[in-house]
Formats: C-alpha cells, sequence, structure tokens
C-alpha cells in the first residue's frame, strides 16, 4: 500500500453505510485489512488494565477478528484467556488471526447452550458490529444472556451485540463496563439504547481515512 491517509482533526459520528464505504477507501488505497483489524485489536486491549481470566466471545466476521487480535495479545502478555466462538466460520483477516491464536496455545471452545461465564474479571463482546440489524436469535441470544449475567467487567469491541449502529436500538443487547468504538463513532453510540447499556464510551483511531464528501462533524 502506498500513500499517507490524511486525519480528520476530530472524532466524527458516521452513518454505517458512511463507515463501510470509508473502511473500503482505505483499504483499496492505504492500509490493508490485516492492518487494520491487528490496529483494532491492539486499541482494545490498550483500553483495560487486563489481569485475572478473560474470556473473549466472537461471531464470524471482522469483529470477530478483532477479538482474535486482542486474545494473541493478552497471551503474549501472560492473561489467562479463554476463546469462545459461536460457529467455526471466519472472514479471510479474521482466519489469518484466529490462526495466531493458536499458534500460541489459547484455547478455544465452540460455544454451546447454557455456557455459564462466572467466574471471569472480563469479559469481551465481539459478537457482532455496528452493522448488525434485525433481532438477535439462537446461539448468538444465549451469548448475549450469557455475558449480562457474567458479573464480569464487560467490553464490547466497535458497538455492544444486538444494537443496530445508526439507530442504537436492539431489543436485546450487551450490556458493556466499556465500549470501545473502532475508526470513528456511529450515531448508535450515542441514540436509542445507548445511554443505558454503555457504560463508558472510547473510541480507537486505527488510520481509517474519513471521506470528506460524506463526514459530519459533531
Amino acid at each position: 500500500m502506498t500513500g499517507t491517509s490524511p486525519r480528520p482533526p476530530v472524532t466524527a459520528v458516521l452513518s454505517v453505510a458512511d463507515m463501510r464505504r470509508s473502511d473500503a477507501y482505505t483499504i483499496e488505497h492505504f492500509t490493508d485489512a490485516e492492518t487494520l483489524m491487528a490496529r483494532a485489536g491492539r486499541g482494545i486491549f490498550d483500553a483495560c488494565a487486563w489481569h485475572g481470566r478473560v474470556a473473549v466471545v466472537c461471531g464470524s466476521g471482522n469483529n470477530a477478528g478483532d477479538g482474535y487480535v486482542l486474545a494473541a495479545l493478552l497471551a503474549d502478555a501472560g492473561v489467562a484467556v479463554q476463546l469462545y466462538i459461536l460457529e467455526e466460520k471466519f472472514s479471510a483477516s479474521g482466519a489469518h488471526f484466529f490462526a495466531e491464536c493458536r499458534a500460541r496455545g489459547v484455547p478455544v471452545s465452540l460455544w454451546q447452550a447454557g455456557t455459564d461465564l462466572g467466574g471471569y474479571d472480563f469479559v469481551v463482546d465481539c459478537i457482532f458490529g455496528t452493522g448488525f440489524h434485525g433481532e438477535v436469535r439462537g446461539v448468538a441470544a444465549d451469548a448475549i444472556r450469557a455475558i449480562n449475567q457474567s458479573g464480569a467487567f464487560v467490553v464490547s469491541a466497535d458497538i455492544n451485540s444486538g444494537m443496530n449502529g445508526d439507530t442504537g436500538e436492539g431489543d436485546l443487547c450487551v450490556v458493556s463496563s466499556l465500549t470501545v468504538s473502532i475508526g470513528f463513532y456511529q450515531p448508535g453510540h450515542f441514540r436509542g439504547r445507548a445511554p443505558e447499556v454503555i457504560g463508558r464510551l472510547v473510541n480507537c483511531d486505527i488510520g481509517i481515512l474519513p471521506l470528506g464528501e460524506i463526514l459530519e462533524y459533531r
């Protein structure tokens, strides 16, 4: 990749569609997808003082890939980490970092209904990203309920799973202690149920280029 991506003067709020366009443009012209994913996982890692036992619960998309990066970093730091995957399905970049976890000996379990997450100091939510919409069903619903019942410090990657990134609505969604937004905020970080389910919100700049013609700075 060549070129240097300009940086916005403030953290922007982008719609989900505009965030996708910005992400795709950055990958095409400036920074490859694996580098962006590595930065996202590092940003989540740097957002907490990790200790004790950590469970990372992953779906099947790029949000899960951020979790795999985090799990590998936790293992490198000597933190006890357990991966739970909802299905054996991976994005292209996610598969790369899942292999990195395997190489480090990170234990992996396929999610089973009724899994108890009690006893973990941290539980990381990497199930759905900002593009989620609709109703949470099946194994994902079971995992979200288990996260909410864990009693742990809950960290959501990008947005609380089950929330709509544009509206902030979601009948069943993760209740987080901390949400680490990746790249830019989406409206759903502030609207709808966000004030009741997001304990603290921070943003991690991973070098995504904001397309000036679609940005509205808040």
